[in-house]
C-alpha cells in the first residue's frame, strides 16, 4: 500500500493502527514505524536500515535461547518483514 508518507505494510493485518513504512536506502531496505494516535513514534524513531534490524533480530534470537545477556525490548520479528519489504520495493518503484 502507499500514501503520502510512502509505501507501507501492516505487520499485523488485523491491526491497521500500526504501519511499517519501507524505502530503498543506500545499503538496502530501510524501515520506519508509524502508529495511529501516537505521532511521537514517527517523530522519535527515524528510518532504520536493514542491517541494523537484522542485528536486532539476531540479538533477539540469541536472548530467546539464553545466549545473550542483552534482552531487547520487543520482538523485531513481529514488525519487520524483509521479504514483504523487498516485494513492496519492487512493486512501488
Amino acid at each position: 500500500m502507499q500514501d503520502d508518507l510512502g509505501c507501507y505494510y501492516y505487520p499485523d493485518p488485523s491491526d491497521t493502527r500500526t504501519r511499517v513504512y519501507v524505502r530503498k536506502g543506500a545499503a538496502g531496505a530501510e524501515f520506519r514505524l508509524w502508529r495511529s494516535g501516537l505521532p511521537e513514534v514517527w517523530e522519535k524513531h527515524g528510518w532504520r536500515g536493514e542491517d541494523v534490524l537484522r542485528e536486532a533480530t539476531r540479538k533477539f534470537r540469541e536472548s530467546a535461547r539464553g545466549e545473550s545477556p542483552e534482552i531487547p525490548k520487543g520482538n523485531p520479528l513481529k514488525l519487520y518483514d524483509f521479504n514483504v519489504a523487498e516485494a513492496l520495493l519492487k512493486d512501488f518503484k
